[in-house]
């Protein structure tokens, strides 16, 4: 009777013992329920770039509606938490903090800024947590590679070179100058933009730069205007952009200008008005504009703007990329999602186009960044317009 007890008991204790394990597997996948998946995004909601997170929470939060509308993905809703940096690093991290230990994400997806961006990565990793699609053209984003973060975004880098040897090729430019914010940033674009240069036998015959949050730049402008550049590389954000444009204006100079995608934005036309017409910038993700020639981004458009009483700006397209890419992916990871899973879905194979015109996003194991190529706008009758397709870097 006793061995027989010590067999039952035995049975019980391995049986206890399996069920254990299983429920511990189970559970170290955080962020994940047999209901739910919780997802994490750090904006800036009260900070100098609240004009691009708010829209940019809303294009996320339209995309997780609509996911959850139909039903979610493989049998789970997701849920969709957003906590403000105030574009501060220190900010940050105390939200990723939350983030990870309160809400328990499983993933953070479209942080904005590089700075929030690097202050709040180690607290993922540590823990497991997937750093995607964060909206900032830094090269850190996906480099050195990490199995855990992954860019969509076309590198400032990568961008402007481009731009300057197109600017060369098609629109004639013989002499270059540039202003560039005295920071990473600037020196990505100074970066990018000498080695475009370079690629066709060119340098710039005038460089300048300017300090974070300069409101003068008629030193600047003054400079590049007397060394004779026909085109200028603009290293700079919208306020910046704003103020060289309209500095080179007043003082009766009208050269061609340049920027990346952190000036491509509808609010450098809405602000600057006819000063910046002709204004070129790089960029991935078109502006979607009510009127839009596509009828799938008009209906959008109008969704968004009956859901959040405003018309979308191009953050707003941005935040839907973001979400609808997460989605995808954890559609491709299946039932049994785990960050492994989600990983290897990631580097399955190519995202598609999106109804925005988006490249085709392509990760690898050995190549987080999903896309390098970029595209040029003009503002033409107060409106961003592309003028070519993805450049080939």
């Amino acid at each position: 009777m006793k061995r027989t007890n010590s067999k039952f008991t035995s049975k019980l204790a391995i049986l206890a013992a399996a069920t254990t394990l299983a429920f511990s597997a189970q559970a170290q996948q955080q962020g994940v329920t047999k209901d739910e998946i919780v997802l994490g995004s750090i904006q800036d909601l009260s900070g100098p770039l609240a004009g691009f997170s708010k829209p940019a929470r809303n294009g996320m939060q339209m995309r997780v509606d609509e996911v959850n509308a139909a039903g979610g993905v493989n049998g789970r809703k997701i849920r969709l938490i957003v906590e403000d940096s105030g574009y501060d690093p220190k900010k940050g991290l105390l939200a990723a903090q939350k983030l990870v230990q309160k809400d328990h994400i499983f993933a953070m997806a479209g942080t904005i800024g590089t700075a929030v961006a690097m202050a709040t990565m180690p607290i993922l990793f540590e823990k497991n947590i997937p750093h995607v699609f964060p909206l900032t053209g830094a090269r850190e984003m996906f480099e050195p590679l990490n199995k855990l973060k992954f860019s969509f975004a076309a590198p400032y880098y990568n961008q402007i070179r481009s731009g300057v040897k197109w600017m060369a090729k098609e629109r004639g430019s013989k002499k270059f100058c540039i202003i560039y914010q005295d920071d990473e940033y600037g020196m990505e674009v100074l970066r990018g933009s000498e080695d475009g240069l370079k690629d066709i036998g060119q340098t710039f015959v005038e460089k300048t730069s300017f300090k974070r949050a300069a409101t003068d730049f008629s030193a600047q402008v003054a400079k590049m205007k007397g060394s004779g550049c026909d085109t200028v590389v603009m290293g700079t954000i919208i306020r910046e952009a704003l103020g060289t444009i309209g500095t080179a204006r007043k003082m009766g100079w009208n050269p061609q200008f340049i920027g990346t995608s952190a000036s491509y934005t509808d609010l450098i036309h809405k602000l600057g008005g006819k000063a910046v017409e002709g204004f070129y910038a790089m960029h991935q993700v078109s502006v979607p504009y009510p009127d839009d020639a596509s009828k799938n981004v008009r209906d959008w458009a109008a969704a968004y703007k009956v859901k959040f009483k405003e018309d979308p700006s191009l953050f707003s397209a941005y935040g839907y990329v973001i979400a609808d890419l997460f989605y995808q992916t954890v559609k491709r990871a299946g039932p049994k999602l785990t960050t492994e899973s989600f990983v290897k879905a990631l580097e399955s194979g190519p995202f598609p186009r999106d109804m925005f015109g988006s490249p085709e996003y392509k990760f690898t194991a050995t190549q987080h960044l999903g896309n390098m190529k970029s595209r040029v706008g003009q503002i033409q009758n107060g409106k961003w317009v592309d003028v070519t397709d993805y450049l080939e870097n």
